[in-house]
């Protein structure tokens, strides 16, 4: 079984598991919300979503499973979600990106998908650069609905409390400090080589050479005179 991690495109949208395909929670305000529906829901998400990729760059990352979409993380700055302006939680920090979506088809959960895909967001914004931190309003309550990540879940890669509530905390994880552990990680890995590593042998030459090359003496200058004498 294969498992990819590529970047969200408007082509993938058809292929979306679960309500978020047409839903557009995030993506408009309540009032424009309640106005839109059907076909013209896909139509506004597919708008919504190529805009974003237009003027912000990829904002999104799904996860294949033998060449089949089966979950995906969605994310952009919160100029680009009006929906998360209702939440008693808001605003999102001026220093971070909103992650509004993160799901996988429960005939994939518990299989570190979810965990794969926000290692995959998170390496998106380290490398594009200026973006300090991810933030994403969870949920304590499942019953609020898919549109929330559970906060249990954004709790267990990576993110903490950073502006409480009994039901729709608002979640941070800190970019510098995931960029810290994965070098903490690659430099363990390397010190775990360093030792594993066996060290060269000394070649027969240097021990021969180490244990029978006789010491050389010092020899004063009126020594060097008797040398010549008897040697003349």
């Amino acid at each position: 079984m294969s498992r990819t991690v590529v970047r969200l495109t408007v082509d993938h949208l058809a292929d979306l598991p679960g309500p978020c395909r047409s839903c557009l929670f995030w993506e408009l305000d309540p009032v424009r919300r309640a106005r839109v529906s059907g076909d013209a829901a896909l139509a506004e998400k597919e708008a919504w979503l190529s805009e974003v990729l237009r003027e912000w760059g990829s904002c999104g990352r799904v996860v294949l499973v033998d060449d089949q979409v089966v979950g995906y993380v969605v994310y952009a700055p919160a100029a680009y979600v009006p929906g998360a302006g209702a939440f008693p939680t808001a605003p999102v920090s001026p220093d971070a990106v909103l992650l509004t979506t993160a799901y996988v088809a429960d005939e994939h959960a518990d299989g570190g998908l979810g965990r794969m895909l926000v290692q995959a967001m998170a390496r998106d914004l380290i490398e594009r650069g200026g973006i300090r931190a991810v933030e994403a309003f969870g949920t304590t309550a499942p019953a609020l609905g898919s549109c929330l990540v559970a906060a249990g879940f954004l709790g267990s890669v990576g993110f903490k409390t950073h502006r409480p509530h009994p039901l729709t905390p608002r979640m941070r994880m800190d970019l510098r400090s995931a960029l810290t552990w994965r070098d903490e990680v690659e430099a363990a890995v390397e010190r775990l080589l360093g030792v594993v590593r066996p060290h060269p042998k000394p070649t027969p030459e240097r021990s021969h050479r180490s244990l029978d090359a006789p010491r050389r003496r010092r020899v004063s200058g009126d020594g060097v005179r008797q040398v010549r004498q008897r040697v003349s």
